[in-house]
């Protein structure tokens, strides 16, 4: 039997790791490029200080939502879908399996695709070799994600200082080019958008991925570790993604750190980036896809489910699943974040903060409550006119805690009335 990464049960203590190791993973995972993409739309749309704080804001709550789910997996050495059999019982748990799983397909699709038509465009390449490097990279990328955690872990810990000195090399460059903070300031806003769409689009870029980074939070050795990893990814990380698209955006009309790089004539470090840049969150994302998948199909075969999801991803990223990103971060922003408030309310009320083992759980084929909490959450967040993220969150606990002591209420009753 393979139980690589325990796709279906608690990662036990031997098998945890330090902040290092943690934290290179999780920061891998949010250096991406679409994160870069959005924080352009949001250049374009607002002046710097403004920006920034949106930036701040948006963040904060990200990295706030995920490191409260770290802290739970590390606890309990259980990922999102693990303890999704808790809130939304054995078959009611392949609801958020599915959700999670196609969220992280088109992750998938969108890299693979945005990594071919960048090359092409980046070395003047014929068009019709478009779709083969499709095909050619939507199997690579998926080779470190079948080792597994020790594959992420040693790619990132070479990819990821790499990354952020070309990141920083291009900020220190691009503000030299506009004039420094002064120009930069002077800049002004082409494009128009309200802030509460510009905080949920911030908060929807790795919202999929915070309810996901319990797939490598619970390898962290203590709460502490996995939290502190959590927000250097979540909060740093991918703020200064959305910081270096929106700088992009406001310099040179190019969200993109590759398209940038190109610009400043670093055309070896924009090659070089694209590459790390793309890699080391397309195996994080399909490594994910396959823990869905193995929890939704019982099924303890985590490499055969990575390469059927990456076979997937490809046919996506071949069928245009590039042209879809705003609309993708926003229905992302609304119906994910339920799933992590329905887990933190049942992890808290009515497990009082201790999981007991998978193996001795005695687990519902439906667990109501939490199945009504995320509908409910995900209805008030989809008509919801502000950050319906963090509204869909809150909903979510609200609804559990409801549900939850009505039942004991209604029984306390009927006791006095006896």
């Amino acid at each position: 039997m393979e139980n690589s990464d325990y796709p279906l049960s608690e990662v036990p203590r031997e098998a945890r790791k330090g902040l290092i190791s943690t934290s290179l993973v999780l920061l891998g995972f949010t250096f991406f490029t679409s994160t870069m993409w959005a924080g352009g739309a949001l250049g374009e749309a607002f002046a710097i200080g403004e920006l920034l704080w949106i930036i701040l804001i948006g963040n904060l709550l990200l990295g706030g939502y995920a490191a409260t789910l770290a802290y739970i997996a590390c606890r309990s050495g259980l990922n999102s879908v693990l303890m999704g059999r808790f809130c939304f019982g054995e078959l009611g748990s392949k609801l958020s399996d599915a959700i999670l799983g196609f969220t992280q397909i088109g992750w998938y699709a969108w890299g693979t695709a945005t990594i071919a038509l960048v090359l092409v465009k980046a070395t003047g390449i014929p068009d019709a070799f478009t779709m083969p490097l499709m095909v050619a990279f939507g199997l690579a990328f998926c080779l470190t994600a079948m080792v597994g955690y020790r594959g992420l872990d040693l790619l990132s810990r070479f990819a990821v200082p790499a990354m952020l000195v070309f990141i920083l090399i291009s900020l220190y460059r691009g503000l030299i080019d506009i004039g420094g903070f002064g120009g930069l300031a002077a800049q002004t806003p082409t494009g128009s958008m309200n802030v509460t769409a510009a905080i949920t689009i911030v908060i929807g870029t790795f919202i999929s991925g915070g309810t996901q980074a319990t797939n490598w939070a619970r390898f962290a050795r203590t709460p502490k570790i996995a939290v502190i990893a959590t927000l250097a990814a979540f909060f740093v990380g991918n703020g200064l993604m959305v910081l270096t698209g929106a700088f992009g955006a406001l310099v040179y009309q190019q969200a993109d750190i590759v398209d940038v790089l190109m610009a400043q004539g670093f055309v070896t470090i924009a090659v070089l980036m694209l590459f790390l840049n793309i890699w080391t969150t397309q195996d994080n994302t399909i490594y994910n896809f396959a823990v869905a998948g193995c929890n939704l199909l019982r099924i303890d075969k985590r490499r055969v489910v990575t390469v059927a999801g990456a076979l997937v991803g490809t046919v996506l990223a071949i069928g245009g699943m590039y042209n879809l990103l705003i609309p993708f971060l926003l229905l992302l922003g609304t119906f994910i974040p339920p799933i992590g408030g329905v887990i933190m309310a049942d992890f808290w009320l009515k497990h009082k903060g201790q999981y007991p083992t998978l193996a001795e759980a005695n687990l519902p084929a439906f667990n109501w409550q939490g199945l009504g909490a995320y509908a409910f959450g995900s209805a008030v967040a989809y008509g919801s006119p502000v950050l319906p993220p963090v509204v869909g969150v809150l909903a979510a606990v609200v609804g559990y805690g409801v549900l939850h002591h009505l039942p004991l209420r209604m029984a306390s009753l009927r006791m006095v009335k006896g």
